[in-house]
């Protein structure tokens, strides 16, 4: 993760669905699905217990009315893996009007990380974007993500197309546990 003084925000994209290097783990207990009720309190779960650590930044004082604004707007679609029946990770896709898919939401939980989950979903997500019908599928990273996002982004086929530098964004407590109390 990036320091506290400024962050390196990476933009990657893909322009054809033949860029796609797929990576697949075979696991019984994994399953990919799809969100089909609109539930803005699994959203801010998703967002907590994944993106907290990583300083996923700008909703930290968002209330119900505006995780449900999110989880309603056209165009969102989100997607979680569960291992043995609780959730390992997740990812939301936004159509935009450009006819672009952005992956505006992509992480796993800590406790499954060095599993080949990231690659597996990341595969999913890309799948799902271009079965949106997109015409670029796109996504932005920084340096407070994983240290083997960007290469992760780069081997299912990413390529960069734009690097912005920034302010970090503030340190953060997730809501529901403490990152240290995890163990």
């Amino acid at each position: 993760m990036g320091g506290t003084g400024l962050k390196t925000t990476t933009y990657l994209q893909m322009t054809a669905p033949g860029q796609l290097k797929p990576k697949r783990v075979v696991r019984e207990d994994l399953e990919v699905r799809r969100v089909e009720a609109v539930a803005p309190e699994f959203h801010w779960f998703l967002h907590q217990a994944v993106g907290a650590e990583f300083r996923w930044g700008g909703h930290e004082d968002w209330g119900e009315a505006e995780w449900r604004a999110h989880a309603e707007q056209s165009g969102l679609v989100a997607w979680v893996a569960y291992v043995g029946g609780v959730p390992a990770g997740y990812f939301e896709l936004l159509q935009h009007e450009d006819g672009s898919v952005e992956i505006l939401y992509f992480g796993i939980l800590r406790r499954h990380f060095g599993q080949g989950l990231g690659g597996h979903l990341l595969t999913e997500a890309v799948e799902q974007a271009w079965g949106l019908g997109a015409d670029r599928v796109w996504l932005h990273t920084c340096t407070h993500d994983h240290e083997h996002a960007v290469a992760n982004y780069l081997a299912r086929g990413f390529t960069v197309f734009k690097t912005e530098e920034g302010p970090a964004n503030r340190p953060r407590e997730s809501a529901l546990f403490s990152q240290s109390k995890l163990g």
